[in-house]
């Protein structure tokens, strides 16, 4: 494992045609490969807006799909790993909200699909039900990447603390959530739920968010993050369109685990009784 890592997250505003989100996309993950960054994490949904309804014709599949293709040909071109945010993916009849990763010589080396559906009626105002077009994967994923594990989840899937710790116990140092948390629940629980996952699993938390876009129906937070093992922020963005370049010292790891072990007094036989 090396003791550092350079990652990019992009944090582009998002508009309901698809080329431009593209284009903005391999912009930014251009920037990041030519300012020195190994991994480069796109937001959820990064090539359509965060609309149910709009999915299905956003929807791609693997492996012809545009924006698929596009994601190798830049890992590939940039030498750089990209962690693909999230796009439609078209398998069958069935669509899923899928995040694809490619290392950086372009070939394939994850595909999470999105397992907790984002189905909820929040007074204050959001209602949201992602599972009117979209189907739930039911596949952990943990990928090694630059001489580090990654474990990917999607935006809802933080909120499943059996997940980050999942991954954790298989190795994952790193927990990317591609999101696109809105307005009301972003506010409120966005660093929370970064900082209790990497305070819970002494790993780092990564969140890659869309910029908020004026005049969307859907409105997103923004505010990409990193969190180290110790629930200190590394960096953060604001809500405007931005590529966040972070280093994250891997030997930090160790350090809080050795300081304060509580993975090693974990006494899950009682737990599972």
């Amino acid at each position: 494992m090396p003791d550092m890592i350079k990652m990019a997250l992009c944090q582009p505003a998002v508009v309901d045609n698809k080329a431009e989100n593209l284009h903005k996309a391999a912009e930014m993950v251009r920037r990041a490969a030519k300012s020195g960054c190994q991994i480069a994490v796109l937001p959820e949904m990064f090539n359509c807006p965060y609309q149910s309804e709009l999915f299905p014709s956003y929807a791609e599949s693997f492996p012809n799909g545009e924006t698929i293709r596009l994601l190798a040909r830049l890992a590939k071109e940039e030498n750089i790993v990209i962690v693909g945010g999230s796009i439609p993916e078209k398998d069958g009849e069935r669509v899923y909200n899928t995040s694809f990763i490619f290392a950086e010589n372009g070939e394939l080396i994850g595909r999470h699909r999105k397992l907790h559906l984002f189905d909820v009626d929040i007074k204050a105002g959001t209602v949201f039900k992602e599972s009117d077009t979209l189907t739930a994967g039911n596949d952990i994923t943990v990928v090694t990447a630059c001489g580090v594990k990654l474990g990917i989840g999607i935006c809802y899937d933080i909120r499943f603390i059996e997940l980050a710790r999942e991954m954790t116990d298989r190795g994952a140092q790193v927990l990317i959530y591609p999101a696109a948390f809105g307005l009301v629940t972003g506010p409120a629980h966005w660093e929370l739920l970064m900082k209790a996952r990497a305070i819970d699993n002494q790993v780092f938390v990564i969140g890659a968010a869309p910029a908020r876009t004026l005049g969307a129906k859907y409105q997103a937070y923004g505010h990409s993050i990193a969190v180290d093992p110790w629930g200190r922020i590394v960096a953060e963005a604001d809500e405007t369109e931005s590529l966040l370049t972070i280093v994250l010292d891997l030997k930090t790891i160790a350090s809080v685990r050795e300081e304060l072990p509580i993975l090693k007094h974990r006494r899950p036989k009682i737990y599972h009784n």
